[in-house]
């Protein structure tokens, strides 16, 4: 039975640039890093980001992955926030750019989006009660 998703694994083209927009502006906090078992290099370096939960951040991204909609497989994160407005206002004071502002959206949660310094697109989501996704989570009927 699963329990859980405990790391979203990401190549990073700059590390130093990665870690700092996911520790500075979102807020995870370098956890440790891995070295290769074969060459002793730099290979992996884990964010933390609630209990059992990692961004594994690897070294050396060389080509670039633009998102389509029409491609399938990863799409997107999703990362809960608590306040919305507050996240978006920290992302922009860090000299990074929304791609989307916080909106309302159709499932009752407060949404924005922004893209990380290697193109990976992320939902944040601050998720209401009154949503299914709270309804669920607080085992509410819908």
């Amino acid at each position: 039975m699963l329990t859980g998703i405990t790391h979203l694994a990401l190549t990073a083209k700059d590390m130093e640039k990665s870690v700092d927009f996911y520790c500075r502006v979102l807020g995870l906090k370098k956890a440790f890093e891995l070295k290769h078992p074969s060459t002793g290099a730099p290979w992996i370096v884990y964010l933390h980001l609630a209990q059992k939960q990692f961004v594994e951040l690897f070294y050396n991204g060389t080509e670039d992955n633009p998102w389509s909609s029409s491609r399938c497989g990863f799409s997107h994160i999703c990362f809960e926030v608590d306040d919305i407005q507050e996240i978006a206002a920290r992302i922009k004071t860090a000299q990074y750019k929304l791609d989307s502002e916080p909106k309302l959206g159709v499932d009752l949660n407060w949404q924005c989006w922004v893209t990380d310094p290697d193109g990976t697109r992320i939902e944040l989501m601050q998720i209401s009660d009154d949503s299914p996704h709270g309804k669920v989570a607080a085992g509410k009927p819908l």
